[in-house]
């Protein structure tokens, strides 16, 4: 069962900006130490920023690093159906759980392109598809009748859903309840809107690897309904994305990256460029202060 905390996985580089598998290797290893249900690729993890070979060996490299003990997902985003049909081929033969994609971003499409790109994924593998609307960093927003006509063809069971377009909280309220109550539905906001988007009826939560601990111990307060538990863990995480937000996609690697190096997880917080921020020396000093904060309420 594709549920629960499912972290997005940061692709690490050595120097020569070649994959450092031992730092992905500790990543998945740090995610099941602290309790998550498996763990994804995704815009976040430069997925798009990946050569084509890469692309279609760390479908098995992360299968293999899980060695069962939860669920894969992995991200097939591409810029065109034939190559994300090479990726999902590549993700369900590795023995992944399930894949997810954006759609193209280089073309401006319209409504039918769109479930069709969907649709020759779903029909190609057997694994579910995790439709992303990241549109709040990168694409367009995605049309509430492409996710009904998914649904209705392909079952809740077989299409998944992570909308980030803003705003998140009523658009996921309205797949919710423009699919009655059948859509499959992951959060996406990296934490600051998890405890909200938790009323709102989701199966999971897709968060980055950097305060994953935090996840983990909001999660289980909204799981048990202990509310004060939850926003006094909720609200270090909330400002540390708020820092993040400022940047988009930028500024959740610059931070996810120096926190994961921090930990001792990830070996460099090299990012393959073109990137266009940077942390200056005061928002490190404010990501450490709320860190420690973070680490306190732990």
């Amino acid at each position: 069962m594709i549920a629960g905390v499912l972290p997005i996985i940061h692709t690490a580089f050595d120097d020569d900006e070649n994959i450092d598998y031992d730092s992905l290797a500790r990543q998945a290893d740090w995610a099941f130490q602290v309790g998550a249900s498996g763990y994804c690729t995704g815009m976040a993890s430069e997925i798009l920023k990946l050569t084509a070979v890469e692309r279609m060996e760390l479908p098995s490299r992360l299968v293999e690093m899980s060695n069962g003990r939860g669920v894969v997902v992995m991200s097939v985003s591409a810029e065109s159906t034939r190559q994300a049909l090479d990726y999902a081929s590549a993700a369900e033969a590795a023995g992944c759980d399930g894949v997810m994609a954006v759609p193209p971003i280089s073309s401006s499409l319209g409504s039918d392109e769109i479930v069709a790109y969907y649709a020759a994924i779903a029909r190609h593998i057997e694994i579910p598809v995790i439709v992303q609307d990241a549109s709040a960093y990168v694409g367009r927003a995605i049309d509430m009748t492409v996710n009904q006509r998914l649904v209705d063809e392909f079952g809740p069971d077989k299409i998944l859903f992570k909308p980030e377009g803003e705003p998140i909280g009523p658009n996921l309220s309205a797949l919710r309840d423009a699919t009655g109550g059948k859509a499959r539905i992951f959060e996406g906001s990296g934490g600051i809107l998890l405890l909200d988007s938790y009323r709102r009826g989701i199966a999971g939560t897709m968060p980055g690897m950097e305060v994953l601990d935090g996840i983990m111990a909001l999660w289980r307060a909204l799981e048990s309904g202990d509310e004060e538990r939850a926003y006094q863990v909720h609200f270090p995480i909330a400002s540390l994305v708020a820092i993040q937000m400022q940047a988009g996609l930028d500024g959740f690697l610059a931070v996810e990256k120096y926190l994961l190096h921090k930990r001792g997880i990830i070996s460099t917080t090299r990012r393959r460029k073109p990137y266009t921020w940077e942390m200056d020396a005061e928002t490190t000093a404010e990501v450490d202060r709320l860190f420690e904060r973070l680490q306190a309420v732990l």
